[in-house]
């Protein structure tokens, strides 16, 4: 029989049916689980991953928040049956390494991206180097994201980047409202590329960088590569699986 953790968002509809799935499956500690089910939404997904990370166990996420991408439709009944039959989605996290201005450095992980964004009424001045190649000598912009394939219908498809589909192996890496240079949209990078940037006028335009929800302010230097040591396992439902999802936002209208 397969043991169940349980993780919920603070928000009624969530703890409602958190005391419910407790009472029809029971629950152990998710040290001791076989798969942890995490009840919200998107936001709620992420956290889930980041301080289950370390335990290496597939999760299983049902919507019950605004957004649920990375989720499955909520439904209370047959919850082992679909365990057992639901498809596993491997996801590599992005690491970012930052440098502030006091020359402090600060590692995160960033499932969906890492976005750099101005902190002040100026546009940031930001160098854009690729395994260390400068291919953007100074874009000037309100901020620039990297995106994981999971993350690339995000922010960054708001910020009119490209969808990514699962297993390419490839980053995306997304201008946010460009100034300089005007025609430059972003690129496909494959996902093996180290992407750095370097603020180039950290004092009068600052930037904050921000992995998933973890923010460091006033950055000098944010180096961005895909980590292949750690990864998670999403499980989905085989009639709603995050791969079809990923497909079908590209012929969304």
């Amino acid at each position: 029989m397969t043991s169940i953790a349980f993780a919920a968002a603070k928000t009624d509809e969530a703890q409602a049916a958190l005391a419910d799935l407790r009472a029809r499956y029971g629950e152990v500690a998710a040290e001791q689980a076989d798969v942890i089910v995490a009840l919200g939404g998107d936001g709620f997904m992420l956290r889930t991953l980041h301080r289950h990370l370390a335990l290496d166990k597939p999760v299983f996420g049902m919507k019950l928040g605004t957004v649920g991408f990375l989720m499955n439709q909520y439904r209370a009944e047959d919850l082992r049956e679909r365990l057992a039959r639901a498809q596993p989605t491997p996801l590599h996290p992005l690491v970012m390494d930052t440098t502030g201005e006091s020359g402090a450095t600060t590692t995160a992980l960033a499932f969906n991206e890492v976005s750099l964004l101005r902190q002040t009424k100026q546009a940031a001045h930001i160098r854009v180097s690729l395994n260390g190649v400068a291919k953007i000598d100074e874009l000037m912009c309100d901020g620039v994201l990297v995106c994981t394939s999971a993350g690339s219908t995000a922010y960054n498809l708001s910020a009119h980047g490209p969808i990514l589909p699962l297993g390419a192996d490839v980053l995306a890496i997304t201008p946010i409202s460009p100034f300089r240079p005007r025609r430059w949209r972003g690129a496909i990078l494959r996902a093996g590329t180290e992407v750095k940037f370097e603020i180039l006028d950290p004092y009068k335009r600052p930037v904050s960088a921000t992995a998933d929800s973890h923010e460091v302010r006033d950055v000098v230097e944010v180096t961005i590569r895909e980590s292949r040591e750690k990864s998670v396992t999403l499980l989905f439902d085989p009639e709603h699986n995050l791969e079809d999802r990923i497909l079908n936002e590209q012929f969304a209208y």
